[in-house]
């Protein structure tokens, strides 16, 4: 499945989570697509966004790590869906703007918590999600530059 559709379907289930828990393992999903994402770019995307791919697949890796990982069987893992990044620009945009409800959501939990744990669980997972989404913005920013060059010469 390509990379913009993964992505508004993790919109959508993260919309339609209503409790920690689920917006907790929405929050794991949607950082371990961007890690595909980002090693999709990384292996097969334009050159000049290697190293900022890289540094993505690294931070989302890292937003997986602090949070607990989801129970899913292999078929519910949409990082796993990926096949194709398609149109990559829209995709980077998507997967900023997902990043950015992701952290959204998580300040919710955090400032909803009783839990130090939870709190600082989420806090941890704002942090990554800022950091992925800022290594998607300079994706973003990269391809203006080689358009415009493009477009100049």
């Amino acid at each position: 499945m390509d990379a913009v559709r993964l992505i508004g379907a993790s919109r959508g289930s993260l919309a339609g989570s209503s409790d920690a828990a689920g917006i907790m393992a929405e929050a794991w999903q949607v950082q371990a697509l961007a890690q595909a994402i980002g090693s999709y770019v990384a292996v097969s995307g334009p050159p000049e966004l290697r190293g900022e791919a890289l540094g993505l697949t690294e931070l989302a890796g890292r937003g997986c790590g602090v949070l607990d990982a989801p129970l899913l069987d292999a078929g519910s893992l949409r990082a796993a869906q990926l096949t194709e990044l398609g149109d990559a620009r829209r995709a980077l945009f998507d997967l900023g703007n997902l990043l950015g409800e992701v952290g959204i959501a998580l300040v919710g939990i955090a400032s909803a918590s009783d839990d130090e744990g939870t709190y600082w669980q989420c806090m941890e997972a704002i942090d990554a999600a800022d950091e992925s989404r800022d290594r998607v913005l300079e994706m973003l920013r990269r391809l203006a530059v080689r358009d415009q060059g493009a477009a100049a010469g």
